[in-house]
């Protein structure tokens, strides 16, 4: 069926098999990668930029606990966290000293070397996904046809309009459904292009391994400590997305959406066009 000929109602295929299947592998592996992400950052619960950080150097991130109160320090600023962070209860109503709680680490209780068998053996599979996944995309034309931004799209007005009708709820409807819209495009080619790969790399740089093989990586991002910052504030950033993932999902009619990521159909959104009567149509016929 030809663009011009699509309405509201009618069922096209929107998602490739390799993004179906990207899809879900990802968000499987990036739960186990943060949780478990989480967990190690647990030996250590502050950030630093440059070569080198411990527990008196100047942190720009920390999430602690001094005595009985549990708090997080941004940049010299910080915020009362007990009970949440810092310091929490596990299940057996002990006190612990932590910076994130048993519910969201991976394992629950505190084990620096289990954290890591799943972090890394995760971590090869993002890698991998994300390689193949780029092929495939550039091989089948994904980039080409639906990720590519178009001269016309950069268009300040453009993205204005765009932000403006997401700000109302105003979604897409018919043909202009089927396609990505600017926002969208800018959001997957952030976290495809940008998010995970930094993640990868700066993953790379805080092991000695790679120190030793790839020297380079530590100049290209400023030592290990600032490679961990870098690799902190992009799993954060990849957690926005998935908010505003979800939130963009239920408000256009997650049944609809979640079905076109597993089957790849999707029902273009909006108000269908009632069939003609077949007295009606008799009537336009004999007119003719």
């Amino acid at each position: 069926m030809e663009q011009a000929d699509l309405k509201p109602g009618d069922v096209v295929k929107r998602h490739r098999l390799s993004t179906r299947l990207w899809h879900w592998t990802n968000a499987l592996t990036l739960l186990v990668m943060l949780m478990s992400g989480l967990m190690i950052f647990n030996a250590h619960g502050r950030l630093y930029w440059g070569q080198y950080g411990a527990n008196d150097d100047k942190a720009w991130l920390v999430i602690d606990d001094a005595g009985d109160t549990g708090f997080v320090e941004l940049a010299g600023v910080r915020v009362e966290t007990t009970g949440v962070l810092g310091i929490w209860t596990n299940e057996e109503g002990e006190v612990k000293r932590r910076a994130f709680p048993y519910w969201i680490t991976i394992p629950s209780s505190y084990d620096l070397q289990a954290a890591r068998r799943w972090h890394f053996t995760f971590a090869w599979i993002l890698a991998i996904a994300l390689t193949l996944y780029m092929l495939r995309s550039l091989w089948n034309g994904h980039v080409r046809n639906d990720l590519h931004i178009r001269k016309w799209e950069w268009s300040l007005s453009h993205i204005w309009h765009d932000i403006k009708d997401h700000a109302r709820l105003r979604f897409p409807t018919g043909a202009a459904a089927k396609d990505y819209n600017i926002l969208q495009k800018f959001a997957y080619i952030s976290v495809i292009f940008v998010l995970l790969p930094l993640i990868i790399f700066t993953g790379l740089t805080m092991s000695p391994a790679m120190n030793a093989a790839w020297p380079w990586l530590l100049d290209l991002f400023g030592g290990r400590q600032s490679a961990r910052s870098i690799h902190f504030l992009c799993a954060f950033g990849l957690v926005g997305f998935f908010f505003v993932h979800m939130a963009m999902v239920i408000l256009a009619g997650p049944v609809n959406e979640v079905r076109s990521m597993i089957t790849g159909k999707y029902r273009l959104p909006g108000k269908a066009e009632p069939a003609p009567a077949p007295e009606a149509a008799s009537l336009e016929g004999e007119t003719a």
